[in-house]
């Protein structure tokens, strides 16, 4: 049996009918940017969220990217994140001119480590974006007390609970992304940023469309940063089963957890007060023969990948940071050993019953 790591033909196929009605509305109405599909997603998850405000936008990156420059962040600025993140995070600080700081993290959870952040406050940093990684929100209790202003990135972790808040509506402004695989997937390129604060989305709404405070009115230089009409009409279809789709991966990971059970590999641990919505489930195998694993697990078909094989601050793109090897060990420790195993709420017990055999095997 051959097990793929996601599944996108599975992951669209029940909502397929609905797609295709909706891409039929808005081809007869011509209403392709803007108007009611867009305003209705903006709704729906902002609902879903529990934030007063959702802005939709082309990509998860440009949500970050906008989400600062409504900060008020660019050159001169410092802001903290993980050193274990997609680039996208820290390239989003780049990109409004700021300098990012990669900060370690907790080598039980692998996210942002409260404490290291506060060692890399100086009188430069202005914001810190803790990363909800893999599904699991931070310890955000942790991180307020800090004293830094926050933008989460919550690309991972839609409908990911915490201490009783949900994602993207714990901090002042919350940025995500709807890449196809993530559990709330667009079908192309799509993002968003949640917020409580009305002077922020008004500010947010007028970056995505060039600046513009009404037609042709141009108070700042913004973005052509909208997110289109059907991406948001299939946007809503899909976040009707996202709850559902959400459970589906807890259950997936609690049989990875019981089957894991005495073989040679370390989880990702769940904090007590955590519900992970499982965007990965990811597992730490012995840094020396974790490329080994990971072939022999191909060779019996099973697709898996690393999330992510090189740390922000030792990416080619930022050695100017100067936070060489050293600066972030527990990150550069787990970026050797990790493994992703195949998560998607598709995936049957079956398949989840080979993929344990497979890596059984390729651990002898």
């Amino acid at each position: 049996m051959t097990v793929p790591f996601v599944d996108l033909p599975a992951l669209v196929r029940p909502s397929r009918d609905e797609y295709l009605a909706a891409f039929a509305k808005i081809l007869d109405t011509g209403g392709f940017i803007g108007g009611a599909a867009v305003a209705e997603f903006e709704r729906a998850f902002a609902s879903f969220t529990g934030a007063k405000h959702a802005i939709s936008v082309n990509t998860g990156t440009d949500a970050l990217v906008l989400a600062l420059r409504a900060y008020g962040i660019g050159p001169g600025d410092e802001v903290i994140t993980a050193a274990n993140s997609f680039y996208a995070t820290a390239e989003a600080i780049s990109l409004v001119g700021a300098t990012p700081v990669l900060a370690d993290v907790h080598d039980d959870t692998l996210l942002i480590d409260p404490d290291d952040v506060r060692r890399r406050i100086t009188a430069k940093t202005k914001c810190v974006i803790p990363v909800h990684l893999f599904g699991q929100i931070c310890d955000m209790a942790a991180i307020r007390k800090l004293g830094v202003r926050v933008l989460d990135d919550a690309a991972q972790a839609h409908g990911a609970t915490r201490g009783g808040w949900t994602a993207g509506s714990i901090s002042e402004a919350t940025a995500f992304s709807f890449y196809p695989t993530k559990n709330l997937g667009a079908l192309g390129e799509g993002g968003a940023i949640t917020t409580n604060d009305d002077a922020i989305a008004r500010q947010l709404v007028q970056l995505r469309d060039h600046g513009q405070a009404a037609k042709h009115d141009h108070v700042v230089v913004g973005y052509n940063a909208r997110l289109d009409a059907l991406q948001c009409a299939c946007l809503t279809i899909s976040l009707k089963r996202l709850a559902e789709r959400n459970e589906a991966r807890r259950r997936l990971a609690a049989a990875y957890v019981e089957r894991l059970a005495g073989l040679p590999v370390k989880l990702v641990a769940e904090a007590a007060d955590s519900k992970p919505v499982y965007h990965l489930f990811v597992i730490r195998v012995d840094a020396h023969r974790r490329d080994r694993v990971r072939d022999r697990l191909a060779s019996a078909g099973i697709s898996t990948a690393i999330h992510y094989p090189t740390p922000i601050h030792l990416q080619r793109a930022y050695a100017s940071l100067g936070q060489g090897q050293g600066s972030c060990p527990v990150a550069e420790r787990a970026a050797n050993e990790m493994i992703s195993l195949p998560m998607y709420p598709d995936l049957t017990m079956a398949q989840i019953d080979e993929v344990v055999a497979a890596l059984r095997a390729a651990l002898v």
